[in-house]
């Protein structure tokens, strides 16, 4: 088990495309690996019902079955996973040591690859029924809203895929959305306005969510006027974009300002050994196919500078 070797010379943070496709080509070139990822493989990819982009699979294939494949074909070559969570990085001389809720791993090159987490809306109420009518996810949660009336907040690919996923389930889906235009692509876009069930709430946002023992109501502001309204729903899903993963790298690596690693077309980052792939980074286009193309320009060099220390 892992937690009985606590030495590597590749330790990879974060299960998403990014890392599991750097585990799989640090395995595949022979180097002693390990993943750490704190949920389920696959990262924010497993919340998603269907990917129709990710080039291989023409029918589409749902987020988490593509996570689940790529660590059975990564896990085929070596690679070794331990669930928990990041908490530090020190650096000794050559060696590293990751601090994790599972203990310490020591390496000589770190494959930061954590991705990002869920933006919160930061409202009253918010906090209080997280898990009591308030969601970050569709996929996990849309069955427990049959024939009930939700909303989503949100108005980019996530959001709107996330609300076509809800009319399978809830009797209206309502798109709260601080633009008076959506920001999701083009045939999302197309798709959303088509579908009987869902209504939008443009130039809105959302002050506050009320209720008892469960979600019963938003209280909305009109963004040009300020004229406050209230919607009656039974839950609200929260997708609004996502945040880098990066908090406990702070004084560890150079961030930009809202948190991403900043690193050069190696994947590498001014501290040497220490590079980062996927969304995580600044200038990722956070797309699976971009984060899966990172994961392997990170495992190359980092290949790389493991051989040249020899």
């Amino acid at each position: 088990m892992p937690r009985d070797n606590p030495s590597y010379e590749i330790v990879i943070i974060g299960g998403g495309p990014a890392g599991l496709t750097a585990g799989l080509y640090t395995s595949r070139a022979r180097l002693n690996s390990l993943l750490i990822e704190k949920m389920g493989v696959g990262g924010q990819l497993a919340n998603a019902e269907r990917v129709d982009n990710y080039p291989g699979f023409p029918e589409g294939i749902s987020g988490f079955e593509l996570g689940q494949l790529m660590h059975q074909q990564a896990t085929k070559y070596g690679l070794k996973t331990v669930t928990a969570e990041a908490s530090g990085i020190e650096l000794k001389e050559e060696q590293k040591v990751v601090k994790t809720t599972e203990g310490d791993f020591i390496t000589r090159v770190i494959i930061i690859a954590g991705g990002s987490k869920r933006q919160t809306l930061g409202v009253p109420g918010e906090e209080e029924f997280t898990g009591k009518g308030v969601s970050y996810c569709a996929t996990c949660d849309a069955a427990f809203f049959k024939e009930q009336p939700v909303a989503i907040v949100g108005g980019g690919d996530a959001a709107i895929t996330e609300a076509l996923h809800l009319t399978k389930f809830a009797s209206r889906v309502t798109v709260i959305h601080r633009r008076h235009q959506l920001r999701a692509g083009r045939i999302l876009q197309e798709t959303a306005l088509a579908e009987p069930k869902i209504e939008f709430l443009w130039d809105r946002i959302v002050e506050g969510i009320e209720g008892e023992n469960f979600v019963k109501r938003l209280r909305l502001r009109q963004v040009p006027t300020g004229e406050k309204s209230a919607l009656e729903v039974a839950g609200v899903f929260i997708s609004i974009g996502l945040k880098p993963d990066t908090d406990y790298l702070k004084g560890v690596l150079p961030l930009d300002a809202v948190g991403h690693i900043i690193t050069n077309e190696k994947m590498e980052t001014e501290i040497p050994g220490i590079l980062a792939a996927g969304d995580i980074r600044y200038n990722s286009a956070r797309q699976a196919i971009t984060a899966a193309g990172d994961g392997a320009t990170a495992a190359i060099n980092a290949d790389k500078l493991l051989t040249e220390k020899k």
